[in-house]
Order: C-alpha cells, then sequence, then structure tokens
C-alpha cells in the first residue's frame, strides 16, 4: 500500500473504473476478423474501415479534453462512454453502409473518455504527486486489457461476435454509470470549470512560454509509431522468420506481465527523480529494444526485445503523461491532457501505415529505422 501512498480515492475509483473499461473494451481486438467474417468484407474493404475508425480515436483523443475545459470532465467522459456504449449494442443491427459512420463515431467517443479520464486524474492531484497516480490508472487499464481479449475470445466462440459488441456496449454504459456515481456532479474540479482569469494565456501562447512540452509531444509521437510496430510489422516479421502465433502471444503477454509487476514499483522508486531524464532513458530503451532485431529474430532476440521495449514503456509514459499535466495552466489542463493523448495514441494509424510501407519495399531497413527515430 505504500507505493499507493497520496493517491487520492477518486483516483483510486477511477483506476477501478479504468480496469473495468478495459476488460470490457474487447471489441476492437476482433473488429477486422468480424468485419471480414461475419461482415464478409474484403482485406481491403475491412482495412479502410478499421482505418477510418482509428482516426476516429486519435481525433477523440485530441479533441475530448478541449470539450472539457469548457463543458467539464466529468460531463465529457460520460457523453463519450454513453455515445460509445450506446452505438456499440446497435452496432450488429446496422447495415453495412451505416459502419462507416458508426464506428468512428464509437472510437470519437471511446478516444474523448480516455482524454477525460487522464485529465479527472490530473485536476485530483496537486503538481508534483501525479506519477504515483497516472501509474495506478495505467496498471489498472493494462490489467484489463490482459484480461478482455481472452474474455472476448470466449464470447465469440461460444456465442458470436454479435453479443462481443452487445457486451462491450453495455459494459461501457455501466462504467458509464459508475463514473456519474464516484464522481461528484457540483463544486469540486470535476464539474463545469470555471472560466479562466482575465488576462489568462491561450493553448499556443501557453505552450510557447514552456517550450519543452512541444518537443515532448513531437517525441512521443515519434516513439508511438516506433513501439505499436510491435503490433503490426513484428507478427509479420516474426512469421517471415519462421516463428508462429503462439509464439508471438507469449511475447505480448511478456509485455503485460512485465507491466503488471513493474509499473508501481518503478513510479514509486522513481517518483523524486526529474521527469525529462526518465523519460529519455525510456525512449533509449525502446529504441535498443528494436535494436536488437537487427542481427535477426532468433527468439532469444525477440524476448529480449520485448523486455527492452517494455521497460522503456514503464519508464516513458507515465512520466511524461504526468510532466505535461504538471506543466499545464489550471485552465487549460484538458487541453494540454489531450494533446498529449492524441500524441500518444498517434502511432494507432500511423504505425501501420508507415511501417507496412517501409517493410514491403525495404524490410532490412525497418529496424534501424525505429531504433532511430525512438532514440533521436
Amino acid at each position: 500500500m505504500g507505493m499507493l501512498q497520496g493517491v487520492p480515492r477518486t483516483v483510486r475509483l477511477l483506476a477501478f473504473g479504468a480496469f473495468f473499461n478495459a476488460v470490457v473494451s474487447f471489441t476492437f481486438v476482433y473488429l477486422f476478423v468480424y468485419l471480414t467474417g461475419p461482415r464478409g468484407l474484403s482485406v481491403a474493404q475491412a482495412g479502410l474501415l478499421t482505418g477510418i475508425g482509428g482516426t476516429g480515436l486519435v481525433a477523440g483523443n485530441f479533441t475530448g479534453g478541449w470539450f472539457g475545459d469548457r463543458y467539464g470532465h466529468r460531463r465529457m467522459l460520460l457523453l463519450g462512454a454513453g455515445v460509445s456504449g450506446a452505438v456499440l449494442v446497435t452496432l450488429p443491427l446496422l447495415p453495412l453502409a451505416a459502419l462507416y459512420a458508426a464506428l468512428p463515431l464509437a472510437q470519437y467517443a471511446s478516444g474523448v473518455v480516455r482524454a477525460a479520464n487522464s485529465a479527472l486524474v490530473a485536476v485530483s492531484v496537486p503538481e508534483g504527486g501525479r506519477r504515483q497516480s497516472f501509474a495506478l490508472t495505467r496498471f489498472a487499464s493494462n490489467g484489463g486489457f490482459t484480461l478482455g481479449p481472452p474474455a472476448g475470445a470466449l464470447i465469440a466462440a461460444r456465442f458470436s461476435y454479435d453479443w462481443l459488441f452487445l457486451a462491450d456496449g453495455v459494459g461501457t454504459l455501466l462504467f458509464a454509470c459508475y463514473a456519474a456515481r464516484i464522481l461528484p456532479a457540483r463544486g469540486t474540479a470535476h464539474s463545469r470549470p470555471a472560466p479562466p482569469p482575465p488576462g489568462a494565456p491561450g493553448l499556443w501562447r501557453a505552450l510557447r512560454a514552456r517550450p519543452a512540452v512541444p518537443v515532448l509531444l513531437a517525441a512521443i509521437v515519434c516513439v508511438d509509431v516506433v513501439y505499436r510496430q510491435q503490433y503490426s510489422t513484428l507478427p509479420v516479421f516474426l512469421a517471415d522468420h519462421g516463428h508462429g502465433t503462439a509464439f508471438y502471444g507469449w511475447l505480448v503477454a511478456v509485455n503485460g506481465g512485465v507491466i503488471l509487476c513493474l509499473e508501481l514499483p518503478a513510479a514509486h522508486a522513481l517518483r523524486a527523480r526529474a521527469p525529462l531524464g526518465i523519460i529519455g532513458a525510456g525512449l533509449l530503451l525502446v529504441a535498443a529494444g528494436y535494436a536488437l532485431l537487427i542481427p535477426g529474430a532468433g527468439a532469444g532476440y525477440a524476448v529480449l526485445m520485448m523486455v527492452s521495449l517494455t521497460l522503456g514503456e514503464i519508464l516513458y509514459k507515465t512520466p511524461a503523461t504526468a510532466y505535461v499535466a504538471d506543466q499545464a495552466p489550471a485552465h487549460a489542463q484538458g487541453r494540454f491532457q489531450s494533446l498529449y493523448a492524441g500524441a500518444s495514441i498517434s502511432g494507432q494509424v500511423l504505425a501501420p501505415l508507415l511501417g507496412g510501407a517501409l517493410y514491403a519495399t525495404a524490410p532490412a531497413l525497418l529496424w534501424p529505422a525505429c531504433a532511430v527515430l525512438a532514440g533521436l
């Protein structure tokens, strides 16, 4: 419990909600299979639709905090979860053409929830004490994602993919009800914020006054493109070198296991250290991880790569989130968190496009390019 010392009750309750929401958010793991299977789309059509949905997710992350600063982060969290859940419940009933609007809407709303949740953590904890709170919410989310996909696979196998969307939608609506219960509607930072004081700088002036923040955001975009190669080109690379799907699954399990074991202890042990140095070390570990694949795709290299990648993730993600929150003016906390949230998920769209194109044309250059980009 010493690792949770200083974490407010509200953040602990939000972390439990993040865990539950992550457990039920298994739909998009199986979206491509659903589109090419029960929906009968070609691989190209499914890829286009999935890409459109991913764009909605990134847009929701980038804009959710802007709305939160104006209308209240609690309100945006509840609205985003409500819209996402309602769309997911009805999605199996929609005609194919309607999916081109429904999927990006659901993902946009999910992105708003992610940005609002980060902003709520930021406004619940004073400056200088946010790392452990963000580490707890990341720990909870990763724990949920560890359980969610296997649960989704059981639902799809025992019932159907339609039940998968129904369970995800109902679970998201239950999360909205839970959040409405634990977050006070009035009289706190969770409700609609007060107008900014006269003369308060706008977002761009605030960023210019804090030049380290834009530099950090650019670095996060670069490293996220590299980091998310593990979900796109890495399994293809491993398959091309004789490793089966089971081996890749074990690698992903290594990632989740290391995070669950070390996320909270690392945040606690490093809580007094300067954040930018920790973030830099994390980025270098991500770069070193992919550099380990340059000599070849042996099982030992792959495992060491995943361990290095995961240690880097632990070192850079939580301190970077807390650093952006600490740098934000009170009236722009949501917008700063939205910028970070959008940057930290941009690789979901960019990584398959850029990594796939490079691997298709010059596969030997992919891992050196990843190492250089992450280590810049």
